[in-house]
């Protein structure tokens, strides 16, 4: 379920280039449950967030009200299964702007070796770069799409909330 950011949504991209990272991953660790428990330094530079500000909250800090719901639905279920999930991600920054990354995420087991099986997942590790300009235009209309017909949805079951009501007129 997407929350309201907890940041007023800018409609402007940053690149990793606008933030001297061309050539730099953004890296995060989590545990079973999404917390984040690593974030470089690199990925507090692109999120305007400190270290304090993110060890402790939910990877959904991040999380702009854009993105479809379906595909961390499908993130979820790919690396809870301990397949490697690969993906287009829009994020929010803490300034409101946004960005966006390909991840790759893998399940982690204790001895920080790729699990095998569901229950040696002990947390999980992402690692971030900026895609091409022609892939960010491709999701770009794919998520568009999708999102709108999630919000869409939710509207004929009456569970469109104010915010996302704005959203929904917008896209």
């Amino acid at each position: 379920m997407v929350k309201k950011p907890d940041v007023k949504v800018i409609d402007e991209e940053i690149t990793f280039e606008d933030e001297g990272l061309d050539a730099k991953a953004l890296i995060t660790k989590t545990n079973k449950r999404g917390i984040i428990t690593f974030a470089s330094r690199a990925y507090r530079s692109m999120t305007k967030y400190s270290k304090e500000e993110l060890i402790g909250k939910s990877h959904n800090v991040v999380r702009h009200p854009c993105m479809p719901e379906t595909a961390f639905k499908e993130m979820w279920d790919t690396i809870l299964s301990c397949k490697r999930w690969v993906g287009f991600v829009k994020n929010l920054r803490k300034d409101g702007k946004y960005y966006w990354v390909i991840v790759k995420i893998e399940a982690v087991d204790k001895n920080g070796d790729i699990a095998t099986s569901p229950d040696e997942i002990d947390s999980f590790v992402a690692i971030r770069r900026e895609p091409s300009r022609k892939d960010i235009e491709k999701v770009k209309k794919d998520y568009k799409i999708m999102r709108k017909a999630e919000l869409l949805e939710k509207k004929k079951k009456g569970f469109l909330k104010d915010w996302e009501l704005e959203l929904f007129e917008k896209l």
